[in-house]
């Protein structure tokens, strides 16, 4: 096993729970080391992504047994977020096998992407398993037109555009997060990882996702209509 920032954090506080319990006192379980044959994650990045939308949900489904996370891109290389991050990015191919897609938002301004970007996205969404989006992410899905006729919700803040640019969605106002059959939408940035901790629960149980959250030390917002940021 590749040792890495997560397997060294699982290993040691692993070490430290036999310890305690050694001890005879109480430890908090590390969620289980990764595993082979898991479910793979394509994220698509394109310039000026929000950096939390993308790397806070991957933080989280990275812990799923055997998970693997793949940073993809229109024409592939290095994607710079809004904040400036470089991530190194592979081409999303029209023929690559999708599993389970995950779409951050941006700001406005970076949303202006071109007709190719939206083709690829609806070729990809249309073959993944699970689509999950983040903020104005759900924006840019809904340009494809799957979202139409689904329950959705978005970055409160954009809410309005996001309903005014598309119409035929029906846009929940008050959620964290919203799921429709296969898709799962998030409303802004931090949400994110609270409806990656709801996927977790719902595909592999509440108590899987209770131990990310209790491991990252993220207190989750585990209802997804529990939403202060509502209107």
């Amino acid at each position: 096993m590749a040792l890495n920032r997560r397997t060294v954090l699982t290993a040691s506080l692993a070490a430290l729970s036999g310890a305690a319990l050694a001890a005879g006192t109480h430890a908090e379980t590390a969620p289980a080391a990764t595993a082979p044959a898991g479910p793979e994650f394509t994220i698509l990045l394109y310039p000026g992504f929000e950096t939390i939308d993308a790397l806070g949900p991957a933080e989280m489904l990275g812990y799923i047994e055997g998970a693997k996370l793949r940073f993809v891109s229109l024409e592939g290389g290095v994607v710079k977020s809004a904040q400036g991050v470089p991530v190194m990015t592979e081409a999303l191919q029209s023929a690559d096998k999708i599993d389970r897609l995950v779409v951050p938002g941006a700001a406005p301004n970076f949303l202006k992407l071109p007709e190719a970007f939206f083709a690829t996205l609806k070729t990809s969404a249309e073959k993944a398993e699970f689509v999950l989006t983040v903020c104005t992410g759900s924006l840019l899905l809904a340009r494809t037109g799957l979202l139409d006729g689904k329950r959705a919700t978005s970055n409160k803040k954009a809410l309005l555009m996001v309903m005014k640019a598309a119409p035929k969605v029906q846009w929940r106002t008050k959620a964290r997060w919203v799921v429709d059959g296969r898709f799962y939408t998030s409303s802004g940035i931090t949400a994110g990882m609270d409806m990656a901790l709801g996927f977790i629960a719902d595909q592999y149980g509440i108590e899987k996702a209770k131990s990310i959250a209790a491991f990252t030390e993220y207190r989750w917002e585990n209802l997804p209509e529990d939403d202060v940021f509502g209107f």
